[in-house]
């Protein structure tokens, strides 16, 4: 058998074969306390029923389980060899009836990666949590099943835990003599069950609503998190956005919610944002706040909140039949969580977020060499790993967004509303969802698909200004524009906006005309004979998925005003398409970081200034001319020090430049200043140097050698919790000797001993942009152990290896060359591995072209 990587073929032909009826669980959890008694790794009991049918008697087929032992196999009745059917991923099934039940009695391992059952001691208090995370395919890590999305069944889960402890599923449970039992969920996914288990803190509410036939809902509601961050937990809002979200799906779906209750667990060392796993959706807990942070962290609280809850009809009620369609889920969430953000919450700015930083997300992920269409061809689980990007969620959502301009809202919910009661506890492909769209528009959707769901890349538009005699315009043209690689010109429905300088100085439009754009050039009538424009921007309104170009008049307008631009929207869409000016080479990134120094002071938008701010760090770091970046560093440091000191005292943008102050700090009077200001003998009036900002401000001294590990140590024993103890693993690797740098290569490419959020947190400090000399030693040690690390380690920490430590500091036409070197000695290796240093190969590529045009822009 091939092992753990299930195919799309296999997944086909098993789907065909079987169909479950449902599956009875039952873990014992009493071991994940107490000390470890072993040399191996520590396990629990996992006992599966799994009722089952197949179309063809006499056939074979197989269950999934990765575990290290097997105790007993038993197969309508008949004891199986466990050392003959189990070979570590899956288990042989011969000789099927029409009517099976399979009973496996396991020892399953306790997670320290984030994937399957998921362990962790707090380093506080000692107590020990529990959580799973499967996505796409990590439940077989905890109990045997038929690991593909296609194969729904009702699930009842049982589990023993200690007495002390609270245990959560999917369903509402009850315990008597230390056993808890869950009631039985509804035909779902396995990799959408889930159980959170421990000393949970746990907050309730409830939900409730009458509908105009006078039926009444109540829907349970929770909320949880681990005791040490209880004095932070602030479910009152978490509860609030929850029941306007409920309204707000009630109110457009006309479906009522179809899981009971909706419990929220927020837990640690978590590798996503969240999992919608419906009654119980999990959360990373850096979502409960230590410290002060600013409104855009609220928002985007408040926008992952919302995915997931609409999760619970795209995705867990109807969910796609292989992981090929994963934006039939995770596109519509991404959408609709941002339409529910500004349709039903304080947040009414979520169209700006979305066009500033979601798309930013989809349009590097669709300049990679790995982008891919909408709709994707996935081969295999490692495939579907990968595909959770900016394509399948931020791309997907974008074109959404412009369905239902094209469509019509009305029409696109009432599509979805046949959709979820035509397909209820189903799966689907795309046709599925394109025939009722069909009904309800009268448009033809597979024309629309074929253009934004079948074919890959972003095109660029351009505005062309021909102007009379008189000075008034003669004809205004969008020009279109596709890469070499993914050449598909598509329909766009685009708003066109003219503005002119006012007697202030600042553009205001004058005038708009929506327009659909085909082909590659396309007049825009309407503006004809229209005053002359100091700036024409495309996509005014962010209509559709593209990336924004401007002319010459317009550009030289931006350079000049590009703060006074009143529009937020219209701002935000400005910046991000200078931003992709930056990276495409046709901006020099000098030049970029000259508008974050004139303009960024003045950007209301809290979230788009942060986003500047991580802009013009990226610019600095990979686009500027190498003698360029002492004085880039100087000037954004300055820059940010004087608009720390000129924000509001106790301002959230005070906070935001802050933070930045500190990314971009390096001189000695700058980090004399972080020092005083950690002390106590230095003040910036109104701002709360509270936990969280001490550590941020520790970071650029470690890694500048003006703070060392016994500072370090004193500030843990400050902060003696399991953040903390994160923010003093990356600081540690941040260290600038070389020693320092040798033993965190160890931990992470040599070891296995680190849990996920460690990892993170030691390749978050071993690459640092001061240290590039010192890192540049392990670009040639990084291609030797790439691929044993993906052969040896889980998916997860082989992606954050992978990723985390390519020399992407290391901008050199050398490291180019290596990366390529060794691209064509692998050319065998993983399909997945190889994305990975493929997407990694194209920013440094990138980065260089970047360099490039700096550097001539400046006459070097």
């Amino acid at each position: 058998m091939p092992g753990e990587n299930l195919s799309r073929d296999e997944a086909r032909e098993r789907a065909a074969l079987l169909s479950v009826d449902g599956y009875d669980v039952s873990l014992d959890v009493r071991s994940a306390v107490g000390d470890d008694t072993g040399d191996g790794p520590r396990t629990f009991r996992s006992v599966t029923t799994i009722r089952f049918r197949c179309a063809e008697p006499g056939a074979s087929s197989f269950a999934d389980l990765i575990a290290p032992s097997v105790t007993t196999v038993s197969l309508n009745g008949r004891d199986l060899d466990p050392g003959e059917v189990f070979d570590g991923s899956r288990i042989a099934l011969e000789d099927l009836a029409a009517e099976n039940e399979l009973v496996v009695d396991a020892q399953c391992a306790y997670s320290r990666t984030g994937e399957g059952l998921h362990r962790f001691v707090d380093p506080e208090d000692g107590e020990v949590y529990l959580y799973t995370q499967y996505e796409p395919a990590d439940s077989r890590r905890v109990f045997a099943n038929f690991e593909q999305p296609d194969l729904k069944a009702p699930f009842r889960f049982e589990v023993r835990a200690p007495e002390e402890w609270t245990v959560w599923s999917n369903g509402v449970g009850e315990v008597a003599d230390g056993v808890w039992k869950f009631a039985e969920t509804k035909p779902i996914s396995t990799y959408i069950t889930c159980v959170v288990a421990g000393p949970y803190h746990y907050v309730t509410d409830s939900y409730q609503r009458v509908f105009e036939d006078g039926t009444r809902l109540e829907i349970p509601l929770g909320a949880m998190c681990r005791k040490g961050l209880a004095p932070h937990f602030d479910s009152d809002d978490v509860f609030l956005v929850t029941k306007q979200g409920l309204d707000f799906f009630h109110d457009h779906f006309d479906y009522p919610y179809p899981f009971g209750k909706y419990d929220q667990a927020f837990v640690p060392e978590y590798n996503l944002g969240a999992m919608e796993n419906p009654g119980l959706v999990t959360f990373r807990e850096e979502f409960i706040f230590r410290g002060k942070v600013t409104q855009a962290s609220y928002e985007g609280r408040a926008n992952v909140i919302l995915h997931e809850m609409a999760h619970m009809w795209f995705g867990d009620l109807v969910t796609m039949e292989w992981w090929d369609d994963l934006w039939l889920k995770e596109s519509f969430a991404d959408f609709m969580g941002a339409f529910a953000l500004v349709g039903a919450t304080r947040f009414k700015d979520g169209w700006i977020t979305f066009a500033n930083r979601r798309k930013a997300w989809a349009y590097r992920a669709d300049q990679l060499p790995s982008t891919h269409p909408v709709t994707a061809d996935i081969r295999d689980l490692q495939d579907a790993k990968l595909n959770f990007d900016g394509i399948t969620y931020a791309k997907g959502a974008s074109v959404l967004k412009q369905l239902v301009a094209y469509a019509g809202q009305d029409a696109f919910l009432e599509g979805a509303r046949r959709y979820f009661k035509r397909h209820a506890y189903g799966n689907t492909r795309l046709g599925d969802l394109l025939s009722v769209l069909e009904e309800t528009s009268g448009r033809d959707m597979a024309a629309w698909s074929r253009a934004w769901l079948q074919t890959a890349g972003v095109n660029s538009l351009t505005p062309q200004v021909l102007l009379a005699a008189d000075g008034r315009v003669d004809e205004l043209a969008v020009v279109q524009e596709a890469a070499e690689s993914h050449p598909e010109l598509r329909p766009h429905r685009v708003a066109v906006g003219l503005y002119r300088r006012s007697a202030s100085g600042a553009p205001e439009r004058y005038a708009r005309a929506e327009v659909d754009v085909q082909g590659p050039r396309t007049v825009v009538a309407e503006l004809a004979g229209s005053d002359a424009p100091d700036l024409v921007l495309v996509n005014d309104d962010d209509l559709t998925y593209c990336k924004i170009r401007f002319d010459q008049t317009s550009l030289e307008t931006l350079k000049g005003h590009l703060g006074d631009i009143t529009d937020p929207l219209a701002r935000a869409l400005c910046w991000s398409a200078l931003w992709n000016m930056t990276r495409d080479a046709l901006l020099p990134a000098r030049d970029f970081v000259d508008l974050v120094l004139r303009f960024a002071g003045r950007e209301s938008g809290i979230g788009v200034l942060q986003m500047l701010h991580a802009w013009a760090n990226s610019a600095l770091v990979n686009y500027v001319a190498p003698n360029w970046r002492p004085v880039g560093e100087r000037l954004l440091a300055e820059g940010a020090l004087r608009e720390l000191r000129a924000a509001e005292p106790g301002s959230e943008h005070q906070l935001a430049w802050a933070r930045f102050f500190a990314t971009v700090a390096s001189g000695a009077d700058d980090l004399g200043l972080l020092r005083g200001l950690l002390e106590g003998t230095a003040k910036i009036d109104g701002l709360d140097v509270d936990q969280e900002l001490r550590w941020a401000f520790l970071q650029p001294l470690t890694a500048h050698g003006a703070a060392d590990e016994g500072v370090l140590a004193a500030e843990l024993a400050r902060d003696n919790t399991a953040s903390g103890k994160r923010h003093q693993v990356r600081c540690l690797a941040a260290r600038p000797s070389a020693a320092v740098k040798a033993q965190a290569w160890a931990q992470l490419a040599e070891s296995d001993a680190l849990s996920n959020a460690l990892v993170e947190a030691t390749i978050a400090g071993f690459a640092q942009p001061s240290q590039r000399e010192l890192l540049a030693p392990y670009a040639e040690k990084y291609f030797a152990v790439i691929e044993r690390v993906w052969r040896e380690r889980s998916i997860q920490i082989a992606m954050h290896v992978v990723e985390g430590l390519f020399p992407s500091l290391q901008h050199s036409q050398a490291t180019l060359d290596a990366t390529d070197a060794w691209l064509a000695a692998h050319e065998d290796a993983a399909p997945a591995l190889r994305r990975l240093v493929l997407e990694a190969r194209d920013d440094l590529a990138r980065g260089l072209r970047g360099q490039a045009c700096d550097a001539g822009a400046a006459g070097q």
